[in-house]
C-alpha cells in the first residue's frame, strides 16, 4: 500500500511543480494540470489513511502533513476556479508540507 501512495504521491508532486511554476509566475494554471495533481495526491492520502488505520506502527506524521496541504490545495482549487488569485505564499507553503510529509513517507517505508 505504502509503495503505491508513494508512486501517486510521486506523480502528483511533477504535476505540482508544473503548477506551481505557473502560480509563481502569475500565469492561469492548466485546468487539465490541475484535475490530474489533485485527484492523484487525493488517491494517494486516501491509500495512506487506510495504511495508517489499519497498522499499529504507521507514518501518521506524514498523513498529518498530507491533510493540511490538501486543505491548502483545495482553498487553492477554489480561489482558482472562482477566478481570484491564487496567493503565491500559500502555493508555496502547499508545496514544503507536501514534500515535507513525503520524506517523512519515504523515511518510514525504508526502514
Amino acid at each position: 500500500m505504502l509503495t503505491i501512495s508513494i508512486a501517486l504521491f510521486s506523480l502528483s508532486a511533477i504535476f505540482g511543480l508544473i503548477l506551481i511554476s505557473y502560480v509563481l509566475r502569475g500565469k492561469e494554471t492548466p485546468k487539465g494540470i490541475v484535475f490530474l495533481h489533485g485527484p492523484l495526491a487525493g488517491a494517494a492520502l486516501i491509500i495512506l489513511i487506510i495504511y495508517v488505520v489499519k497498522n499499529t506502527i504507521s507514518p501518521a506524521p506524514s498523513m498529518i502533513l498530507f491533510i493540511v496541504a490538501a486543505i491548502g490545495g483545495v482553498i487553492m482549487v477554489i480561489r482558482d476556479f472562482t477566478g481570484k488569485p491564487v496567493p503565491k505564499p500559500l502555493a508555496v507553503a502547499h508545496g514544503l508540507i507536501a514534500i515535507t510529509g513525503f520524506v517523512l513517507l519515504v523515511i518510514f517505508a525504508l526502514k
